[in-house]
């Protein structure tokens, strides 16, 4: 009797000694806004220092970056806005990662062009001149630095600086979704949910690349681009449930998720994939916390039949930026761009991302 009560007692101490650790640390996230030094060489940069929506993004004087002896200092010409960036809202789920109270990390964006502006002494893969794109967390400003070795690579001269900085999330994604985790391989029919937004319209083409036969699935609206982009067939959702036709598909490359585990396996053949790239689409959405959970009931009831549904998250590299600027520069892949903003409307180009109607990819240019 003794022993339980002490048991009792040290589990009370345990759960109010976690809630106060978790009190502590929420009032004690913070970020650098409040004590960031006049910068001696500004530069502008779009910054957000409290979670919110569009709203909460300002540009801001901040200090330009120097290079260390292995980066490169680009001088931006254009970026591009991703799903990820509407992690400003703060979603319950991801605050342990990005900060409890106040986000951890101010900056914003991670695709962008530009042209070397200086070089470490230890490069020698760029020069002064040369015009790069690549992924860097915090891109949406004048200037950045990258380290050379990593996701930063020369833009194909075919390209406009617009146009490769709409590749490097989207693009990465797709590439490394349908060859790694979805094994495709010529010959194979592969179905695309949500085809016509910016990670589905490189889908599209680099699973073309690939020699596959392609259906995209996609709104009435956005049936002519999806087909335009190399889409052998295409399937308008508002008017025909892809689950309940008689096709099979090897790959499910599924962007949307709004489909349950039962369905989808249905239509795909007995050794095939669905890779689960998405949550919803572009936009944001309330369902984001079901929809996750619903991937990983799929992922889970996987393991115990042929068929496999597999989750990933992309990672940049500098092996494929180079491929992906080879299946530009052999015109394999073209960006599709929706809309393009400047610099001083970056919060404009979120909200219109956020509604999740976007065709291909939201871009900003840097006056």
């Amino acid at each position: 009797m003794k022993l339980k009560r002490i048991l009792k007692w040290s589990a009370s101490v345990i759960f109010v000694a976690l809630v106060l650790l978790t009190f502590i640390a929420y009032w004690m996230s913070s970020n650098d806004c409040d004590h960031r030094p006049t910068p001696s060489n500004p530069m502008k940069a779009i910054t957000h220092c409290e979670y919110g929506g569009p709203e909460v993004l300002k540009v801001e004087e901040i200090e330009k970056p120097v290079p260390n002896d292995n980066q490169v200092l680009v001088k931006v010409r254009a970026n591009s806005v991703n799903p990820l960036d509407l992690t400003i809202r703060g979603p319950l789920l991801l605050r342990p990662l990005f900060g409890l109270r106040k986000p951890k990390d101010t900056r914003l964006g991670v695709d962008y062009s530009g042209t070397v502006e200086a070089v470490g002494k230890n490069v020698t893969t760029f020069k002064p001149g040369d015009e790069v794109f690549g992924g860097k967390n915090g891109a949406i400003a004048e200037y950045l630095c990258a380290l050379a070795d990593r996701a930063v690579v020369l833009k194909p001269a075919s390209m406009t600086f617009d146009q490769a900085a709409a590749v490097p999330v989207a693009a990465i994604t797709a590439l490394q979704g349908l060859r790694d985790k979805g094994k495709i391989q010529s010959g194979q029919k592969v179905l695309i949910n949500g085809a016509s937004g910016g990670v589905g319209t490189f889908a599209v083409q680099i699973a073309k690349s690939f020699g596959t036969e392609v259906t995209g699935v996609c709104s009435t609206r956005n049936v002519d681009l999806v087909r335009s982009i190399g889409a052998d067939h295409v399937i308008d959702y508002t008017k025909e449930d892809f689950t309940k036709t008689d096709q099979r598909y090897d790959l499910i490359f599924d962007l949307v998720g709004n489909h349950s585990f039962s369905e989808r396996r249905r239509i795909l053949n007995p050794n095939g994939i669905c890779v689960m790239a998405g949550l919803g689409g572009a936009g944001w959405h309330e369902g984001f916390a079901t929809r996750l959970l619903g991937e990983l009931n799929g992922y889970l009831r996987s393991r115990f039949v042929s068929q496999k549904f597999i989750a990933y998250i992309a990672q940049f590299n500098k092996a494929d930026m180079s491929i992906l600027a080879d299946l530009m520069q052999t015109g394999k892949i073209t960006p599709v761009i929706d809309r393009t903003f400047r610099f001083s409307e970056t919060a404009d180009a979120l909200r219109y991302l956020e509604t999740g109607h976007a065709r291909g990819k939201v871009v900003i240019t840097i006056e």
